[in-house]
């Protein structure tokens, strides 16, 4: 087997066992378009009774020394290809270093020691491999393939890693004269990277890449139906999610999808079957949401509204804040590209200042979505948190910022 089909294959076990989420984060409260937002889980506090570690003991302790590379008669690095398609991932790094300090302009070496040590999991130093040998060659294939896998698959979940990953991805994937098999493997990761970023048709296009020459290839076939669903395809989204659902790696988020579906046609029984399916195969990525009575959701509404700034409240004078519990389906595809099933909030009409048209009245309200909100969040403190910042997120969409703008403040 070729070295290059090893790495799609190791490529393809990693990133449905070590993705932070093959799902995006829950849509961000919207107006024309929707922000990503996630949920991150806060680190644990240290112990009151721990004495504060010293600054000489903040950093972590040095590396075990590499043995010597035993490279068999070969070159350094074809000894490191070696190992590394035989997944002896220490003894790769050891003659992955030693041909990188034999050619330290090497961009390959560099790339090889970076994929050693993303396989074993020393993060920080891959990444430091991989830019050594893209600011080398910014071309380097091997550099671009791990370095995009690292930050769109292997890290957590962020804007800023899926960015980077995805900046990596789509280079490689514009690189004339790639093999098959590697446009392959770069248009999957920007597929999942495009994704997490809210950007559906783009991964929609870079999943029928790699559909077209593998069918049957899982991780796509997933990103497709999560593409479709964020576009509001819903009955193409529904036919591609039922084929999932005994799926090892995608069923759960397979059946969640299947109930979000049937949740907006009216079906509720129908979709608790299938969310306490989801559950019940992942319940650490489906926890019980803490839905709140319609009543008592109107009501942390209205205290949200009554806890806000003063000029944000005179701003509001006149203008509905309303709750619902899903989107409507006229307002998702109210502009181009459609809004995702799964933002808490909603914008309707022109920002401050600008004139309104049409015979509506009033032209302006905000609403915020009861069922969405609940499974963003894991707990009612949570929800009330998550309330409170999709409103002035909808707040700074009336005084007229952009999604771009509210997520540099903070207000994803």
């Amino acid at each position: 087997m070729s070295r290059r089909r090893l790495f799609a294959l190791f490529l393809l076990v990693l990133g449905a066992c070590q993705r932070s989420s093959s799902e995006p984060a829950p849509a961000a409260p919207a107006s024309e378009a929707p922000a990503d937002t996630s949920a991150s889980t806060p680190a644990p506090a240290p112990s009151p009774v721990a004495p504060a570690p010293s600054a000489k003991n903040d950093a972590p302790p040095p590396p075990a020394p590499l043995p010597v590379c035993n490279s068999e008669g070969s070159a350094p690095l074809e000894a490191a290809q070696r190992y590394y398609d035989e997944e002896r991932y220490e003894e790769a790094l050891s003659c992955a270093a030693q041909a990188a300090a034999l050619e330290p302009d090497s961009a390959e070496a560099h790339a090889e020691r970076g994929m050693a040590l993303s396989a074993l999991n020393r993060v920080p130093e891959a990444q430091l491999a991989f830019a050594h040998a893209l600011a080398i060659n910014p071309d380097e294939p091997e550099a671009l393939l791990g370095a995009a896998h690292l930050y769109a698959v292997n890290l957590s979940s962020s804007r800023e890693h899926d960015e980077l990953g995805l900046l990596y991805s789509e280079r490689g994937l514009s690189r004339p004269g790639q093999p098959p098999e590697v446009v392959v493997q770069f248009a999957l990761i920007s597929a999942m990277a495009f994704n997490d970023l809210g950007q559906s048709s783009e991964a929609l296009n870079r999943a029928s890449i790699v559909l077209a020459r593998e069918p049957h290839n899982r991780e796509a076939i997933y990103e497709r139906a999560l593409a479709l669903f964020e576009l509001c395809r819903f009955s193409e989204a529904k036919e591609a999610f039922s084929a999932l659902q005994r799926d090892p790696e995608h069923g759960a988020h397979a059946h969640h999808h299947l109930a979000l579906l049937l949740e907006r046609e009216g079906k509720w029984k129908q979709a608790q079957q299938h969310f306490d399916k989801a559950r019940e195969m992942s319940p650490e990525d489906f926890p019980p949401p803490p839905l709140p009575t319609e009543e008592a959701f109107r009501k942390s509404v209205a205290d949200a509204v009554a806890a806000l700034p003063e000029d944000m409240r005179k701003d509001l004078e006149g203008i509905p804040v309303t709750a619902e519990e899903l989107p409507a389906e006229a307002d998702l595809l109210s502009g181009a590209p459609p809004l995702s099933p799964t933002i808490l909030g909603l914008f309707r009409g022109p920002s401050l200042g600008e004139p309104c048209d049409g015979t509506e009245t009033p032209c302006r309200s905000v609403v915020l979505y009861r069922r969405n909100l609940a499974r963003a969040v894991r707990t009612p403190e949570e929800l009330q948190e998550q309330i409170q910042v999709t409103l002035l997120h909808e707040v700074g969409h009336l005084r007229g910022e952009d999604d771009q703008e509210l997520a540099a403040r903070g207000l994803e």
